[in-house]
């Protein structure tokens, strides 16, 4: 008997069931099997109908709408097949079967908004991603002479969304990269990286100086935010192994180099992109196999029972080995370990590794890149 209304409940699911469908429905059959189970058991009467309505109540808390409606339906047929057989049909046992036919009314009702909203939210993060991925395009393997990965960490499970952003060009004045962080989360933050970035995209092939660059994002920021928005960042420019950072109120960036961890602070503070930001650029000279760790504040503020993630300490060690993709995910593993999974910000990472001259000739480089004062 119940073989056959499994039947009819499985030829009503035409589509393959999610996990939650599955996990509602072998929940609910157990039930009902374990009540007819005791049904027959107990030979005279129906006793136990009332309790078939508890199967796709049980059902609904996992199930699409058709699945907690089916389940019903069986436990209807069920509760009716029950009654036929028992000696005498009494008042109490056909509103038993009424009352099952009302619940999986109401729980079928139930299951179809609850499905809707996560249909809805699915189709959000799908929306979301969409929109991060047009925002922050894939850059690497290979960005000029330079050997570059980026990573986005996002804090939440539903969507990849924030105002966390990265670029990295090959332009006539060398490879330059940015990292920055909007304040804020949400569509607003994107709408503003993605100002920030379609910005960065032009000036970075037009301006020879960083700090033009810096000038022409600012404006952009200004243009598109209110008194209380701003953007930090810094702007990495290498060119014949000179490295260049200006930074505008962004964590310094992370030269590994002979297993030490060097904070690249900039010679003098400077606030974030949107307040007119006047930077002084720090240079260094590269040497072969030195990597370089760009990143946003969610890295130095992760953290777990108070104590924040050790990066200068655990840098080199994770970051100092196989590719530089095969470094940001063994960081990514050691933080999401650390946080036991949970983040509160989004994270930014981009790592590049300096392989030496190519032997080309160097293109001219500005004396205010090297240090020399101008007149």
């Amino acid at each position: 008997m119940l073989s056959g209304v499994n039947m009819h409940l499985l030829q009503r699911l035409r589509s393959p069931l999610s996990p939650g469908s599955r996990a509602g429905l072998g929940a609910a059959l157990v039930l009902l099997v374990f009540l007819s189970a005791l049904e027959m058991a107990d030979g005279d009467g129906a006793h136990y109908l009332a309790l078939m309505a508890a199967a796709p109540v049980l059902a609904a808390g996992f199930a699409s709408w058709r699945v907690v409606l089916a389940v019903g339906l069986a436990a209807t047929v069920l509760a009716a097949v029950f009654a036929f057989y028992a000696p005498r049909t009494q008042l109490v046992t056909m509103a038993n079967i009424a009352a099952i036919v009302l619940v999986t009314a109401l729980v079928t009702a139930v299951a179809g908004v609850r499905q809707r909203q996560a249909q809805q939210i699915a189709e959000l993060s799908r929306l979301a991603s969409v929109a991060q991925q047009a925002v922050l395009r894939p850059i690497g393997p290979q960005v000029g002479t330079l050997a570059v990965a980026a990573r986005y960490i996002s804090s939440t499970a539903t969507a990849e969304i924030g105002g966390d952003l990265y670029e990295a060009i090959d332009t006539p004045y060398g490879v330059r990269m940015i990292i920055g962080d909007v304040r804020g989360k949400g569509l607003d933050a994107v709408r503003l990286a993605s100002i920030v970035l379609g910005s960065y995209r032009h000036v970075a092939h037009e301006r020879t100086d960083l700090r033009a660059v810096v000038s022409d994002l600012d404006r952009a920021v200004a243009r598109s935010v209110g008194d209380e928005d701003f953007v930090t960042a810094a702007v990495v420019e290498e060119r014949g192994g000179t490295l260049t950072i200006v930074n505008c109120g962004h964590p310094p960036p992370l030269l590994l180099r002979r297993g030490l961890v060097i904070p690249l602070e900039p010679p003098a503070p400077a606030p974030p992109l949107g307040f007119m930001p006047v930077v002084q650029p720090r240079v260094e000279r590269l040497e072969p196999g030195d990597r370089l760790l760009l990143f946003t504040d969610g890295l130095g503020e992760a953290r777990r029972d108070g104590e924040f993630f050790p990066t200068a300490d655990r840098a080199w060690r994770l970051l100092g080995h196989g590719t530089v993709a095969d470094g940001l995910a063994s960081l990514e593993a050691a933080l999401v370990e650390w946080v036991y999974g949970r983040l509160d910000d989004d994270i930014a990472l981009v790592l590049m590794e300096y392989a030496g001259s190519t032997g080309a000739p160097a293109a001219a480089v500005p004396s205010w890149e090297v240090g020399a004062t101008e007149s």
